[in-house]
């Protein structure tokens, strides 16, 4: 899914969420402390999410890390082997 879909989603879900809220016939205080306890879920939930994503990003670039060093490892090996073949026909 698209970041800029993501933070447009996120939003509108959060704008309708307060526009509830606000239009709710509850006192005040009430009001301001369902709006601060809606926001810190907001808060969680993305914080959660991005926790999630930063793993999975960690993850791939554990997999290409360990990818590069086994080509890098083979490549090596190559080059020692064609070096000692060298060595040994000169």
């Amino acid at each position: 899914m698209n970041k800029k879909v993501l933070i447009g989603l996120f939003a509108g879900v959060a704008i309708g969420a307060t526009l509830g809220i606000l239009f709710a016939p509850d006192k005040g205080s009430e009001t301001r402390k369902k709006i601060k306890d809606k926001g810190n879920d907001y808060k969680n939930k993305a914080a959660d999410k991005y926790g999630q994503l930063a793993d999975a990003a960690h993850e791939k670039i554990d997999a290409v890390r360990s990818k590069f060093n086994e080509l890098t490892g083979r490549a090596e090996k190559a080059a020692n082997g064609a070096m000692e073949k060298a060595n040994t026909t000169v």
